[in-house]
Protein backbone atom coordinates (compact mmCIF):
# COMPACT_ATOMS: atom_id res chain seq x y z
CA UNK A 1 0.00 0.00 0.00
CA UNK A 2 1.52 3.51 -0.98
CA UNK A 3 1.27 6.60 0.50
CA UNK A 4 -1.50 8.88 -0.28
CA UNK A 5 -0.42 11.52 -2.94
CA UNK A 6 0.41 15.08 -1.27
CA UNK A 7 -1.01 17.59 -4.32
CA UNK A 8 0.78 20.55 -4.90
CA UNK A 9 -0.84 23.87 -3.51
CA UNK A 10 0.18 26.01 -6.68
CA UNK A 11 -2.26 23.68 -8.60
CA UNK A 12 -5.04 23.23 -6.39
CA UNK A 13 -6.54 26.70 -7.29
CA UNK A 14 -5.77 29.40 -9.47
CA UNK A 15 -5.32 33.53 -7.99
CA UNK A 16 -8.82 34.40 -10.84
CA UNK A 17 -11.06 31.29 -9.45
CA UNK A 18 -9.55 32.66 -5.94
CA UNK A 19 -11.06 36.19 -6.55
CA UNK A 20 -13.93 35.08 -8.36
CA UNK A 21 -15.22 33.30 -4.78
CA UNK A 22 -14.07 36.23 -2.77
CA UNK A 23 -16.21 38.58 -4.85
CA UNK A 24 -19.14 35.97 -4.61
CA UNK A 25 -19.03 35.69 -0.87
CA UNK A 26 -18.79 39.30 -0.30
CA UNK A 27 -21.48 40.28 -2.27
CA UNK A 28 -23.48 37.94 -0.06
CA UNK A 29 -21.75 38.82 3.28
CA UNK A 30 -21.81 42.81 2.80
CA UNK A 31 -26.00 42.25 2.14
CA UNK A 32 -26.32 40.48 5.58
CA UNK A 33 -24.39 43.01 7.37
CA UNK A 34 -26.35 46.06 5.66
CA UNK A 35 -29.47 44.87 6.52
CA UNK A 36 -28.30 43.75 9.72
CA UNK A 37 -27.02 47.87 10.07
CA UNK A 38 -30.53 48.65 8.79
CA UNK A 39 -32.41 46.67 11.33
CA UNK A 40 -30.01 48.27 14.34
CA UNK A 41 -29.66 51.55 13.52
CA UNK A 42 -33.08 52.56 10.92
CA UNK A 43 -30.49 54.85 8.88
CA UNK A 44 -29.81 53.41 5.17
CA UNK A 45 -27.01 55.86 4.81
CA UNK A 46 -25.11 53.87 7.72
CA UNK A 47 -26.18 50.79 6.68
CA UNK A 48 -24.74 51.43 2.71
CA UNK A 49 -21.56 53.26 4.89
CA UNK A 50 -20.88 50.43 7.26
CA UNK A 51 -21.46 47.55 4.30
CA UNK A 52 -18.95 49.80 1.77
CA UNK A 53 -16.48 49.23 4.80
CA UNK A 54 -16.63 46.08 5.31
CA UNK A 55 -16.91 44.87 1.85
CA UNK A 56 -13.17 46.37 1.24
CA UNK A 57 -11.85 45.18 4.30
CA UNK A 58 -13.38 42.10 4.35
CA UNK A 59 -12.52 41.34 0.50
CA UNK A 60 -8.83 41.77 1.09
CA UNK A 61 -9.05 39.45 4.50
CA UNK A 62 -10.29 36.63 2.46
CA UNK A 63 -8.29 36.83 -0.34
CA UNK A 64 -5.49 36.16 1.96
CA UNK A 65 -7.04 33.79 4.11
CA UNK A 66 -7.70 31.58 0.82
CA UNK A 67 -4.12 32.37 -0.37
CA UNK A 68 -2.45 30.74 3.22
CA UNK A 69 -4.91 28.01 3.56
CA UNK A 70 -3.51 26.46 -0.17
CA UNK A 71 0.18 26.93 1.68
CA UNK A 72 -1.25 23.73 3.93
CA UNK A 73 -0.38 20.88 2.81
CA UNK A 74 -3.47 17.62 2.03
CA UNK A 75 -3.35 14.27 0.49
CA UNK A 76 -5.63 12.89 -2.19
CA UNK A 77 -7.41 9.88 -1.14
Amino acid sequence: MSAPEVLPAVAQDSHVRTIMKTFSWRIWATVTTMAVAYFITGEVDTAIAIGSIEFLLKLLLYYVHERMWLLVPYRSK
